[in-house]
């Protein structure tokens, strides 16, 4: 076939379908990135020409016959080629016409063809295409370089194909490509992110031995996934592997394990690594590491190691920020201190701290432990004055401390407040209300306030159920009690032992000795 033959037939196929051309042109490309040192040459206008016309023949006239075969097989070349790919517009038709130039063209295709479809692949989630492709690479000779590679892993990682990412990674190794410690520890964060946390050990041990030398930055990422569970003597470990590798933990490290021994109640450890912390020259406690022991304390209600290292902070010269205040605040509410709790309140705009829900919220809870729940209403109008909107556990709270007062009209006008904001509500803030009514007999107003509660999509839990089977066993309305029981089965709330006890004891005192031995044998 003649070139200008192959341009006549081209020009008709161009002539009957350019209506429909548009609409095979899906956006194909990720956007912008790296690709190296070198980007691939800018095609002349006459080869750009010659692109439209590949496009076109593949597009609309499959299969091609021997002819169209010879005369691309003699005239296309690694860079029209690439600009086929990418005018095509779609990867799936990028990759169909490499497989077909991979199987009757001889050709050699370049590394970016494979890269520009290895990266479309992967941003809309077909990883398995993109494996393909990256497969084909490697046979035709071209290795990922580490940008590449980055995005692959990363791609993957973020998907949760852990596996797959892991199993490039020892590709690529066993292929001397170049594997940088930015790559692995990307990785390793995303494994932690997303709850993988053995799957990221096994990662870092099994790299070890493959010319992987961890960083400062690889071992924050194990140390905090391991704090976050609890998991605080492994990450010692690797706390004290560090130095062994040539790295040296920063305040990063620090704060991550002071923070989780804190919360493991291992206040004591977390003081004496903030003291290890002073002792170096090249690193300090900043305001995290101080609140992080200062909050561990309080959770203890050791109010005076609490404050005495708050006065040490201050003395350094470390300025608090809300969250320190915060957590005294709390701490002192919590043990009914609530001349100094309501003091540092009044120091916070001293230091440039403003105060926030999670602050007024402890003093709200303060005051309704120790029995002042006037007085907290007076937060709720501050918090109206300051503009701070009060969250689901500043309502939970006080209607709580309402209903032990046995004020219940009042906690009922806060539970509408509620229903007017835009919180998602949750079974606890309505219990106390619905076990105030049940207690005083009121068991109608009870049923009310369930029917609310499920109207805003807030489904009773074991606790409203229990309470509303006792409530109406305690009424007599023993086929009432056994009905919300059935109920609490059928939506798939397992009863406890205290909800079967209760209701089997009621039962058997009601004289319905059947009823009691099929909820026995139900729960059994």
């Amino acid at each position: 076939m003649t070139l200008f033959s192959l341009t006549n037939r081209v020009s008709r196929v161009l002539s009957a379908s350019k209506v429909f051309i548009p609409h095979r042109r899906i956006q194909f490309h990720c956007g912008s990135h790296s690709q190296g040192n070198k980007e691939p040459k800018a095609i002349q206008k006459q080869e750009s020409w010659f692109v439209k016309v590949v496009c076109t023949l593949f597009v609309y006239s499959q299969p091609l016959d021997d002819a169209c075969l010879s005369y691309l097989n003699n005239n296309l070349t690694p860079l029209i080629e690439f600009e086929v790919v990418k005018w095509l517009k779609n990867p799936t038709f990028g990759l169909k016409f490499l497989e077909l130039s991979r199987l009757n063209l001889n050709i050699n295709h370049s590394f970016w063809t494979y890269n520009l479809l290895i990266r479309s692949f992967c941003c809309m989630g077909l990883y398995g295409s993109a494996r393909l492709v990256f497969d084909y690479m490697k046979i035709d000779g071209h290795l990922p370089d580490s940008t590449l590679l980055g995005f692959m892993i990363s791609s993957f990682g973020r998907a949760g194909e852990f596996g797959m990412a892991r199993k490039l990674l020892a590709e690529v190794q066993s292929d001397d490509v170049m594997v940088t410690i930015f790559v692995v520890n990307n990785l390793l964060n995303m494994m932690v992110k997303q709850n993988n946390l053995e799957e990221a050990v096994s990662l870092y041990k099994e790299n070890l031995g493959l010319n992987f030398n961890p960083d400062t930055w690889t071992f924050n990422i194990l140390i905090r996934g391991l704090c976050r569970v609890g998991k605080v003597d492994q990450a010692f470990e690797f706390f004290n592997d560090m130095r062994s590798f040539g790295c040296f933990p920063d305040i990063v490290t620090y704060n991550t394990i002071i923070n989780g021994l804190c919360r493991e109640y291992e206040v004591d450890r977390g003081h004496s690594l903030l003291n290890e912390i002073r002792l170096r020259d090249d690193c300090a406690p900043n305001v995290v590491t101080y609140t992080s022991v200062i909050s561990g304390y309080c959770k203890l209600r050791k109010m005076e190691e609490a404050s005495a290292l708050f006065d040490e902070m201050m003395s350094s010269g470390t300025l608090p920020s809300v969250v320190t205040f915060n957590v005294l605040i709390d701490g002192f509410g919590k043990v009914g201190d609530m001349l100094s709790a309501k003091s540092l309140y009044e120091k916070t705009a001293s230091f440039g701290c403003i105060p926030d829900v999670v602050t007024f919220t402890s003093l709200i809870n303060g005051y309704c432990q120790i029995g002042d729940v006037n007085r907290s209403f007076q937060l709720w109008d501050a918090m109206k004055v300051k503009n701070v909107s009060p969250n689901v556990y500043t309502f939970a709270i006080t209607i709580n401390a309402l209903c032990k007062e046995n004020r219940l009209c009042e906690a009922c006008r806060f539970l509408r407040e509620l229903q007017c904001r835009n919180i998602v509500p949750k079974p606890f803030i309505f219990n106390p209300v619905i076990d105030g009514f049940c207690k005083a007999g009121n068991l109608d107003e009870a049923n009310q306030i369930v029917a609310e509660m499920e109207k805003k999509k807030c489904d009773p839990d074991k606790v409203t159920f229990t309470i509303l089977i006792i409530g109406h066993c305690m009424k007599g309305r023993m086929l009432k009690a056994i009905s919300i029981f059935d109920k609490m089965l059928s939506v798939g709330c397992p009863p406890d032992d205290v909800t079967v006890r209760s209701l089997i004891s009621c039962l058997l005192k009601a004289g319905m000795p059947k009823e009691a031995y099929r909820i026995s044998t139900i729960t059994s």
